[in-house]
């Protein structure tokens, strides 16, 4: 985690985006976390929006955090990090993009891995200075979802999409080329940080288990039977 924050943060320093693919359970939250900086729209699945709040609490509490979500959504008020969902971004696409940002966190990047979607494109009128993308998943079915969360966060570094199809994607994906496959690994490297339970199992505390006994009762009782 200090490592994944210390690359983050020389990101931001060098004025680019960043793609943090580490698998789910290495702290992505709490890296990000650290290296926020300035005026942040957190974009994320609407079940871990108030876990941003309680991580921001935990970890970062000097950061003032508002929920822009619901019917009576409003911008107003005093905060650092707004947090808000991949719908409410593409139904308030234009409140949005109106606002000026330090940094935009897409978590689970991959609701942008199709590029020609209302929310892709959503994130991509935003007036951002940077964008950090977050997935424990960057690559699902084709090269195509990785070209769409790097483009996002660092618009150009793999060309136009139709350019990377015919560079990369098709050479790899049809003809299988394995130099092609390393050289495009080694163009992504500064752009996108992944590691996996196996890499850092050493690293990692002891698990902690806890048992509580619970007793059913009434309809979860018949539900359970």
């Amino acid at each position: 985690q200090v490592k994944g924050v210390h690359w983050l943060r020389f990101l931001q320093k060098a004025g680019l985006g960043a793609l943090l693919a580490d698998d789910m359970g290495l702290g992505k939250t709490v890296q990000v976390l650290c290296a926020l900086n300035g005026r942040t729209l957190v974009v994320a699945p609407t079940s871990v929006l108030h876990n941003w709040v309680h991580e921001i609490e935990r970890f970062r509490p000097g950061l003032r955090a508002q929920i822009y979500h619901g019917p009576h959504r409003s911008l107003d008020g005093e905060w650092d990090v707004l947090l808000t969902t991949y719908a409410i971004l593409r139904l308030d696409a234009e409140i949005l993009a109106a606002e000026s940002w330090d940094t935009v966190v897409l978590d689970e990047a991959q609701a942008i891995k199709n590029a020609a979607s209302q929310t892709a494109r959503a994130v991509r009128e935003l007036n951002v200075a940077r964008a950090i993308a977050m997935t424990g998943t960057p690559l699902e079915n084709h090269l195509g979802e990785l070209w769409a969360q790097l483009d996002a966060v660092a618009p150009g570094a793999l060309g136009s999409q139709q350019w990377f199809g015919q560079r990369f994607r098709t050479p790899i994906e049809k003809e299988g080329d394995v130099e092609l496959r390393q050289r495009l690994s080694r163009r992504i490297a500064p752009l996108m940080l992944r590691r996996t339970k196996q890499q850092v199992l050493a690293e990692l505390p002891e698990k902690t288990e806890t048992r509580r006994e619970v007793t059913l009762s009434g309809a979860q009782r018949e539900l359970y039977e």
